[in-house]
């Protein structure tokens, strides 16, 4: 089977992290986020994944050589000479597509979800259409397009878009499976599959819909990658996952570390923190809801709540960072800092106090 996984393009939105590695790179709970899409492929059955991008960084494809040996799985990338939306870049990979004649995988690179691509493969070919796309249910509808089936049925009626009246709260979870068939609908040319493919799907009954069981989270930009990153954690704690650390004075909520991270005495930490591999915490630290990414430190009694430490960056003593703060790569936090809300790039120092929410360049 094959699966093609829509990267895109610089990663503007998951910025200043994107400054010094490509989005798909990104650690997310430790692991570069797409391995976690790419892993449960390979799981399930998929000998090729197409990553259809923007541009391709040597060293984006020096780590999917990696991947490739440990999955035992081959990668291609599909290169867009402009920007193809979410439904051009099929056309552009379709020879790879159309090599056989099995139904395919296609997924947004941001999501991040348990990945039920079994149960999605067996419902597929129990309905014998053309498409079948994941829902989730979400709190607020009229932010999203609802999609709403025929009654009593899995087949999709129409799509709503950000209704004002509640009509449903299932929307896309950007996880689909097709039969090749849906590639005579495609252009190669810049496209939507939401507005262009979708709802003429829907209205040649070839198109179905199942709810996603479980956590979903979109975490391509850095609120919903702290957002992701605890829901990430409760579900492995639903699991009674080993990965995550055991709970003690020090460790409060679902709390994930590299064995690698070395931490000082008397702090508190958690809920919902990742700490990555190499990082150094001091002495009286409280981390909440937070991200410390490779060989970062923070140094003693500093308060990090809501925010995200980049590779190599340190945090000062009795510095605060909160509000969704973002350090880029190798960036410095001066001692008694308070940093609200910043997006720090790459290489910066920052020795004054933040008050507002600003990006610091």
């Amino acid at each position: 089977m094959k699966a093609l996984i829509l990267v895109g393009g610089f990663g503007t939105r998951l910025r200043p992290l994107t400054f010094s590695k490509p989005k798909p790179l990104v650690e997310f709970a430790n692991r570069h986020m797409i391995l976690h899409q790419i892993e449960a492929l390979a799981k399930v059955g998929v000998k090729d994944v197409i990553l259809a991008v923007n541009y391709q960084p040597d060293v984006m494809v020096e780590a999917m050589q990696k991947v490739e040996e440990q999955f035992n799985i081959k990668i291609h990338f599909s290169i867009e000479p402009e920007p193809l939306g979410t439904a051009g870049p099929l056309a552009l990979a379709r020879d790879i597509l159309l090599k056989d004649d099995e139904v395919f995988f296609v997924l947004n690179s941001d999501v991040i979800c348990e990945f039920p691509f079994e149960g999605l493969l067996a419902f597929h070919k129990s309905h014998g259409c053309e498409g079948t796309l994941m829902t989730t249910r979400v709190e607020d509808p009229s932010k999203f397009g609802v999609i709403l089936t025929k009654p009593g049925s899995t087949q999709i009626a129409r799509f709503v878009e950000k209704p004002q009246e509640w009509v449903g709260d299932q929307i896309n979870a950007g996880i689909y499976i097709f039969n090749p068939a849906i590639l005579n609908r495609i252009e190669n040319r810049p496209m939507s599959i939401e507005k262009d493919v979708f709802p003429f799907m829907a209205k040649d009954g070839q198109l179905h819909s199942i709810p996603l069981q479980g956590f979903w989270a979109d975490v391509g930009q850095p609120k919903d990658f702290l957002t992701g990153t605890g829901l990430y954690l409760t579900s492995l704690a639903e699991q009674k996952s080993k990965l995550l650390a055991p709970k003690s004075a020090t460790i409060v909520g679902n709390v994930l570390i590299h064995e690698t991270a070395i931490i000082g005495e008397n702090c508190r930490i958690g809920p919902d923190v990742t700490i990555g591999p190499g990082v150094k915490i001091g002495n009286g630290v409280r981390l909440n809801r937070c991200v410390l990414m490779k060989n970062s430190i923070v140094r003693d009694n500093a308060w990090i709540n809501n925010s995200i430490v980049g590779w190599y960056s340190s945090v000062g003593r009795w510095a605060r960072l909160d509000n969704t703060t973002v350090l880029g790569e190798d960036v410095h936090v001066s001692d008694e800092v308070f940093v609200n809300g910043g997006s720090v790039l790459p290489h910066k120092s920052v020795g004054a106090n933040i008050m507002s929410p600003q990006i610091v360049m």
